[in-house]
């Protein structure tokens, strides 16, 4: 049995105050006996104001929160997966990507965001992540973490799931899914779509998240989740912010594999016709 921590964030415009409460965080998960804490998406900054936010990104070697939070984890011999950070990319972009930093301070992988969110809803708000951020090329699998190999993926990467099957055939025990999802899309397809990919892989889900309204004037729906393979909830976190621990039991994924032999049922798919 693996103890894990997911820190549901309200991340603000200023990483000075973001790295503080990443900090607190780190602390809090590693007095509640954590092996592991996860972060949202964006953790380091949340602004839809493009040009106030490019004040603040830096490269991923001059990050100065990045820099805090390895330290910390090293101070506390925690893991730390920061969801995501937006980081200098290439061609004047950003990249929004994930960090897994292991028990010693040091970057064990990383993660570019593939699906960029590009869309208008009927409530009128409309993103369009393409115009600020490059999409990254690559699935990302960690292995070796305290929750066994640990696949990477972010947000919007959520509604594609060739992405977690070619993750679980490459032997992912975990996938993390960190999000800054809006409330109209939370509300509708959170849920049913972080438990849809735990039951399809037939491994664990874990899915930190934004909440509440931000300085930037977004509202994110929150609900970080633990599921596992069989689709069970193990932790849904609602709409409170702050630090809570979940109990995973990496032998549960052999247990479901057995009832479901998805994995070795998988065929490559021709294909169609004309």
């Amino acid at each position: 049995m693996t103890r894990i921590a997911l820190f549901q964030a309200t991340t603000g415009i200023d990483p000075q105050r973001n790295a503080e409460a990443l900090e607190r965080a780190i602390e809090e998960a590693s007095a509640g006996g954590a092996a592991m804490l996860f972060t949202p998406e964006m953790s380091g900054l949340l602004d839809g104001n493009s040009q106030r936010a490019a004040r603040s990104v830096r490269s991923e070697a001059d990050d100065p929160l990045l820099a805090r939070v390895r330290e910390a984890a090293a101070r506390r011999g925690l893991w730390v997966h920061l969801g995501s950070l937006a980081l200098e990319g290439e061609n004047g972009k950003f990249v929004n990507r994930a960090l897994v930093i292991d028990a010693t301070g040091e970057i064990r992988g990383r993660y570019d965001k593939m699906h960029l969110f590009d869309v208008d809803l009927p409530t009128g708000e409309s993103w369009r992540e393409s115009a600020t951020y490059q999409r990254g090329e690559a699935p990302t699998l960690v292995k070796g973490t305290p929750v066994g190999s640990l696949g990477l993926a972010i947000c919007y990467d959520l509604r594609f799931p060739a992405l977690f099957a070619r993750l679980a055939e490459a032997g992912a025990d975990v996938i993390a899914i960190p999000a800054a999802f809006t409330v109209p899309t939370g509300k509708a397809h959170w849920e049913v779509m972080q438990r849809a990919r735990a039951i399809e892989a037939e491994l664990f889900v874990i899915a930190a998240a934004q909440v509440g309204k931000h300085e930037d004037g977004r509202e994110t729906y929150g609900h970080s989740l633990v599921i596992d393979p069989w689709g069970e909830i193990l932790l849904d976190m609602e709409d409170r912010p702050g630090v809570a621990f979940a109990d995973i039991n990496l032998a549960r994924i052999d247990e479901v594999r057995s009832r479901i032999p998805v994995l070795q049922h998988r065929r490559a798919i021709a294909p169609l016709g004309d």
